[in-house]
C-alpha cells in the first residue's frame, strides 16, 4: 500500500472507534514506529487525532468529526483566525458568520491545535477607524452584486441634504481609507461611477437584472478614477521632494504618490501630478511634513505651501 492509503485506511479506522499504534500496526501490517509516523502526518495536515495516554488509552477522532467537511494545516488555521480579526470593525457585512465558521473549526480541532490557533488569535489586532455602521446596507449590495440584480438608491452627493433617486447596476464593493464604495453602472448617467456607501439613504431591488462586464475590477475602477494622468490631455507636473529615506519611504506608500513616483533616488523622488491634484490636497498633505522634506520643484507648489502656512499663522496670531 502506498502511505496515500495509509493515511486514509487510519483515517477511516479512527472515524470507528478509538484505536490504539498496536491495533493500527496489526491491521495494516505496520510496525509500531511506522504507524506514528502516520498519525504525525495526519496531525501535519489538519486531521484532529487526539491521543489519550494511559491505560484505554489510543488515537481518536473528536465526536461529530464526520460533520467536519475540510482539514486544515497550522498555516490555514493560523490565516483564518487572523483574517477574522480584520474583518472585524472594517464593517464587513458577515462579521457574525465568519466568527460562527472560526467556533466551528476550533469545535473540530484537539487541544494543541486550539492552543496554537488561540496563541496566533492575540496575537494580531487592529485598529479600526471609526465608521458608520454600515452592514445592513453591505450586506443586501453584496447579494444584489453576486445575484446581478439592479438596485434603486437613494443617494446623498457630497455635504449638502439634496437627494437623488438613480437605478444602479452592482458591479462591486470596495474597503479604501476606512469608507466602503460601489462602483456600478448608473442609469441615470449611462455610465458606471462610484458611491459612497455611507452616503446612501435608501435602497431597494427593482426587479431587474444586469450582466457584469467580463473582468470588471471594482477595485481598479476606483484606483484608476483617483489616479492623475488617466485623461491623457491632462499634463503631468514634475514634483520634486528631497528627504531623508524615512519620509520618502512614507511618502512612497501613500496611494497618491507611491502611484505618480516616476523616479526614486537616495534621498530624492520624482513624481508626476495632474495639477488638479498637486493643488487640490497634496500641499495640505505635505505640510504636516514641515521642515523634514524639501520641495525642489515646482515653484508654485512652494508657493503654495508658503501662502498656506502664513494663512494658519494669521488665523492664530489674531485669535
Amino acid at each position: 500500500m502506498s502511505k496515500a492509503d495509509h493515511l486514509l485506511s487510519i483515517l477511516w479506522m479512527l472515524q470507528q472507534r478509538k484505536r490504539t499504534a498496536a491495533e493500527l500496526a496489526e491491521s495494516l501490517e505496520l510496525s509500531v514506529r511506522s504507524v506514528y509516523r502516520y498519525i504525525d502526518a495526519l496531525c501535519a495536515s489538519g486531521v484532529p487525532v487526539i491521543a489519550d495516554a494511559g491505560p484505554g488509552g489510543g488515537f481518536r477522532l473528536p465526536e461529530h468529526f464526520s460533520a467536519s467537511p475540510l482539514f486544515f494545516n497550522a498555516a490555514e488555521r493560523r490565516a483564518l483566525v487572523q483574517a477574522s480579526a480584520f474583518a472585524e470593525g472594517s464593517g464587513y457585512p458577515y462579521v457574525e458568520a465568519l466568527s460562527g465558521a472560526i467556533a466551528k473549526l476550533k469545535r473540530y480541532s484537539n487541544d494543541e491545535q486550539l492552543s496554537q490557533m488561540e496563541r496566533h488569535e492575540r496575537g494580531v489586532e487592529m485598529l479600526h477607524t471609526p465608521s458608520i455602521p454600515l452592514s445592513h446596507l453591505l450586506e443586501e449590495l453584496e447579494v444584489c452584486t453576486a445575484d446581478g440584480l439592479t438596485v434603486q438608491m437613494e443617494y446623498r452627493k457630497g455635504s449638502g441634504d439634496v437627494f437623488s433617486v438613480r437605478a444602479i447596476d452592482p458591479y462591486g464593493l470596495v474597503l479604501w481609507k476606512g469608507r466602503w464604495y460601489l462602483a456600478g453602472f448608473c442609469h441615470q448617467r449611462q455610465d458606471i461611477r462610484s458611491f459612497r456607501v455611507d452616503r446612501i439613504a435608501g435602497l431597494e431591488r427593482t426587479g431587474a437584472g444586469f450582466q457584469r462586464p467580463p473582468g470588471f475590477s471594482a477595485r481598479e475602477f476606483l484606483l484608476r478614477s483617483l489616479l492623475p494622468g488617466q485623461d491623457q490631455e491632462t499634463a503631468l507636473i514634475p514634483v520634486v521632494i528631497a528627504s531623508g529615506e524615512e519620509v520618502l519611504n512614507d511618502l512612497c506608500s501613500h496611494w497618491l504618490f507611491g502611484h505618480s513616483l516616476e523616479q526614486r533616488i537616495p534621498g530624492e523622488a520624482r513624481f508626476l501630478l495632474d495639477e488638479a491634484s498637486l493643488f487640490g490636497f497634496a500641499a495640505y498633505f505635505l505640510l504636516p511634513y514641515g521642515k523634514s522634506l524639501t520641495i525642489l520643484e515646482p515653484a508654485a507648489l512652494k508657493q503654495k505651501l508658503a501662502a498656506i502656512a502664513a494663512g494658519i499663522s494669521a488665523h492664530y496670531t489674531e485669535s
